[in-house]
């Protein structure tokens, strides 16, 4: 599971939904895989303003990535800032989170994650 991914997924626990606790999920016990790829800029330009950025700082703090800036680069700062293109591209599209947890910080129910793939099924008492 990429961790451009880990941006867009929430609790999936009936009482979390009102709760902004329950976004984003924090990694825990993460083994993380980096795969090396190409740069792709124009994909980094337009991903960028669909991020929740302050999750994006979180999740990267708790996967031990250093801390990103308060705000968001523009899209030409961030074509003009090459070690900038180069982290957020290592941080959102290199690196997969292969085993471990997402952990709800409302609800504390814990997703397994085997094999890059998040278990998202609920057992019925928290449908």
């Amino acid at each position: 599971m990429k961790v451009l991914t880990l941006n867009f997924l929430t609790c999936a626990v009936k009482t979390c939904k009102a709760s902004s606790d329950s976004f984003p999920l924090h990694p825990k016990d993460a083994e993380l895989v980096h795969d090396d790829l190409e740069i792709n800029p124009q994909l980094l330009v337009n991903v960028l303003p669909r991020l929740d950025w302050t999750a994006l700082r979180t999740t990267s703090t708790e996967l031990g990535f250093p801390e990103l800036p308060e705000q968001p680069p523009s899209a030409e700062t961030l074509e003009a800032d090459e070690a900038m293109l180069k982290e957020l591209h290592n941080l959102l599209v290199e690196t997969q989170m292969m085993e471990g947890k997402l952990v709800c910080g409302h609800c504390g129910h814990e997703y397994a994650v085997r094999e890059g793939i998040a278990n998202f099924l609920l057992p019925s008492h928290l449908v």
